[in-house]
């Protein structure tokens, strides 16, 4: 699969988590991505929240791992 199919997913799932996050005040947007990893900006009230961590790896990640062949992480930017 190449770059732009790649994000194009990584994307596609990134709004289909929208509406969960955006259900306890906060937000997410792509930012890029680069060597397999997803660079995201948490928005609202995920700034400062002490789940965030937890909503980024156990939620955010593991469900881009399974969905999107290619990606090996996620990072806050």
């Amino acid at each position: 699969m190449n770059h732009e199919a790649i994000e194009a997913q990584a994307r596609k799932v990134i709004e289909k988590l929208r509406p969960y996050i955006n259900r306890d005040g906060g937000d997410i947007k792509f930012v890029k991505l680069e060597d397999g990893i997803v660079y995201v900006q948490m928005l609202g009230a995920c700034v400062g929240c002490a789940a965030i961590d937890t909503t980024l790896k156990d939620g955010v990640e593991t469900i881009l791992l399974e969905e999107v062949p290619g990606i090996i992480g996620v990072e806050q930017i």
